[in-house]
């Protein structure tokens, strides 16, 4: 008789993987957005300060540093155990973006930690941070030019198949921007401040003048040759959060400026300084309003038609996180009512996408059915 391969019942986990060790074989980047994702959610939670709802948040915090550990390991081992099948990844033209979402996803940590962190254990964390801020830089640096670069030179691409996600490597040094604006004040010496604020702005630079050019291609690709498929439906959201993180990153590098810039002989700059971080931050705002709501009319004729689930489901839910807490820190700097209601709703918003996402997350997980890497499967 022919041999025919087995499944476990479906009632056992990885039923739908012929074998346990396929969840390491099949493990990709796609993964650590669920860590932005996770720790997104704990910090817009920590904003909104109801009763009790900061315990919620650090115990999100605490999910998101369990899950980036996890997938660490798992990723590394990945490489490890079948390193012939891992390293196709950098041929790859859509999986290769993700790997942006590991910086993206230790910076998020980072920011929980100078929020969570230093209420249980104080000031010891904020050396641990910087150190780990550092590594962040460089790998989000790493991420930005080096996938470009193989876009570049090795993979293959076409303007009809172009999606949101070729921003992801590109908003990793964004992000660690922002992280930078919320370190910089923890620091004790001035010059250390005074670099760390620096080497923000630059991550800043590095990431949102060719985040926005992707965006240019992105809205005529779209006019030629419509939306993507269904299986990309999440990646309309992604435009947002170069957008928001911008916003965010000014506001926030802008309020460190004038003590920062003052301590190092620089005071008058540091208020020009400030007022650009404002400007900047509401025209931005009101760029990632147009995306945001491009993104739900979008999103609604998806849902017409049918959208199938997959990890780029966590699309959803950082970029509108940072688009968010870029809402509330302008409602704290202009003390306005409709920043401040806006703001929230988008809080709520972003608790149900995520108690969403990540319960359909555990049930393909623990199936197994969401182990899957193109890498592997288009060899």
């Amino acid at each position: 008789m022919p041999c025919t391969q087995t499944r476990a019942p479906s009632w056992r986990p990885f039923s739908q993987l012929a074998h346990p060790r396929e969840v390491i074989r099949q493990f990709t980047p796609n993964w650590f957005a669920a860590t932005m994702g996770t720790g997104v959610l704990a910090l817009a939670l920590h904003q909104v300060q109801l009763p009790g709802l900061d315990i919620v948040a650090e115990g999100l915090w605490w999910l998101a540093i369990g899950l980036f550990v996890l997938f660490c390991v798992l990723y590394g081992a990945r490489w490890l155990m079948f390193f012939d099948e891992a390293r196709r990844i950098f041929a790859h033209s859509t999986v290769s973006m993700f790997f942006g979402t590991i910086p993206m996803g230790l910076a998020t940590i980072l920011n929980g930690a100078l929020v969570f962190g230093m209420a249980r254990w104080g000031e010891a964390v904020v050396p641990w941070v910087e150190a780990l801020w550092w590594l962040d830089v460089g790998l989000a640096l790493l991420c930005g030019v080096a996938i470009p670069y193989l876009m570049f030179t090795r993979q293959e691409h076409s303007i009809d198949q172009m999606t949101a996600v070729w921003l992801l490597p590109v908003v990793a040094a964004e992000v660690a921007a922002a992280s930078g604006g919320l370190l910089a004040p923890h620091l004790a010496d001035a010059h250390q401040q005074f670099l760390v604020l620096i080497t923000s702005y630059v991550m800043w630079a590095v990431s949102l003048p060719v985040a926005f050019s992707i965006l240019t291609i992105l809205m005529l690709r779209m006019a030629l040759h419509k939306l993507p498929p269904a299986n990309m439906a999440a990646s309309s959201w992604l435009a947002l959060g170069p957008i928001g993180t911008g916003a965010l990153g000014m506001l926030v590098l802008g309020g460190d400026a004038p003590a920062v810039f003052a301590a190092n002989g620089l005071g008058g700059l540091g208020e020009v300084a400030r007022g650009l971080g404002l400007v900047a931050g509401v025209v931005l705002w009101g760029a990632g309003l147009w995306w945001l709501l491009t993104a739900v009319l979008i999103t609604l004729r998806y849902m017409r038609q049918g959208m199938p689930f997959n990890l780029g489901w966590w699309g959803f839910t950082f970029p509108l996180g940072v688009y968010c807490l870029a809402t509330l820190k302008l409602a704290a700097w202009l003390s306005l009512g409709f920043f401040s209601v806006f703001g929230l709703v988008l809080v709520v918003a972003l608790a149900l996408l995520w108690a969403v996402v990540a319960s359909r997350t555990l049930r393909g997980a623990w199936r197994g059915e969401l182990f899957v890497s193109p890498c592997i499967a288009q060899a």
